[in-house]
């Protein structure tokens, strides 16, 4: 029982990490990503390590959406319930349920748009008018489109989300309106096969723009693997040189002792030979003295007369 626990703990870990993952700005997604992913795989969670590893960078106006839902769950969550309201309005054909809502669907938008703006200014990330523009389009799609809802609820949206063409801002009212619940909408939506298509290509174009992130996250990690192995190699180069600085500083010392050991024993040899020279003439004159000294000594004889 206490191994099951220990995996439950550690599945509720991973989800915690990744739903802060999703709130850390994208400028430090890549390096906060890979130093989780390095933390779980160092811990021995190697399919924990694998999860981290492969959350996708989010784009601007993704990361400041799941900044928003994390930020005020109790906003989103009523977010969500209008959404819920406004799409049973439209599909029951309510125009005035379609039209209050509606009213405060505009109010919402507006208002979660400007407060997502907040919170991204106060993590450090200015937002430009086309990001809060992409923010806007997630809130509508979240409105209009429940698998676009349940992907904002998650938390982890990686990319922008686009809301469907078919959802009107609301019905008219007057004869206009009896005529919409008659007949439905005045201008018919679009043929199932032009959605198809515009589904396809907005599909292959948000697989494109997810390979592309991918691929710039790889650039990006190995460019810092290259920009830390680029500074590696010059602090061994800083080293080495300082090394041999200190070698030719030592052989140049070593050369000028040479050098003054040399012109001592030089000197020392002239000394050497002048005291030699100086021993011998001494020596010379020493016997010379000997020789005089004993010849001037006075013989027996001399001292009998």
């Amino acid at each position: 029982m206490a191994g099951k626990r220990g995996r439950g703990d550690a599945a509720e870990d991973v989800e915690a990490v990744l739903d802060g993952l999703y709130t850390t700005p994208p400028s430090g997604f890549v390096a906060r990503r890979e130093e989780l992913a390095v933390a779980a795989r160092t811990a021995g969670r190697a399919e924990d390590a694998r999860r981290i590893h492969g959350a996708r960078r989010p784009t601007l106006a993704a990361w400041a959406a799941n900044l928003l839902l994390r930020s005020q769950p109790e906003e989103s969550h009523r977010f969500l319930e209008l959404g819920q309201a406004l799409r049973r309005a439209h599909r029951d054909l309510d125009p005035a349920g379609v039209r209050e809502l509606s009213a405060q669907r505009r109010m919402l938008v507006a208002a979660l748009t400007r407060q997502t703006a907040d919170l991204a200014l106060d993590a450090g990330q200015r937002l430009s008018a086309a990001v809060l523009t992409e923010v806007t389009a997630t809130l509508q799609a979240v409105l209009a489109d429940p698998a676009a809802a349940d992907r904002w609820a998650g938390g982890r949206l990686d990319s922008a989300l686009v809301p469907p063409s078919g959802f009107p801002p609301g019905l008219p009212s007057g004869p206009a309106r009896e005529s919409a619940v008659r007949s439905g909408p005045a201008h018919p939506p679009r043929t199932d096969e032009l959605a198809r298509v515009r589904r396809e290509r907005l599909t292959r174009a948000r697989e494109a723009a997810d390979a592309a992130a991918r691929r710039l996250d790889d650039r990006r990690v190995e460019h810092t693997a290259a920009e830390a192995a680029v500074q590696r190699a010059r602090d061994h180069h800083g080293r080495a040189r300082q090394e041999v600085e200190d070698t030719e500083e030592a052989l140049r010392r070593a050369r000028e002792a040479l050098r003054t050991a040399a012109g001592e024993e030089q000197r020392a040899q002239e000394r050497y030979r002048t005291t030699a020279d100086a021993l011998a003439r001494a020596e010379r004159e020493a016997r010379r003295a000997a020789r005089e000294a004993e010849r001037l000594e006075p013989s027996p004889e001399d001292d009998r007369e």
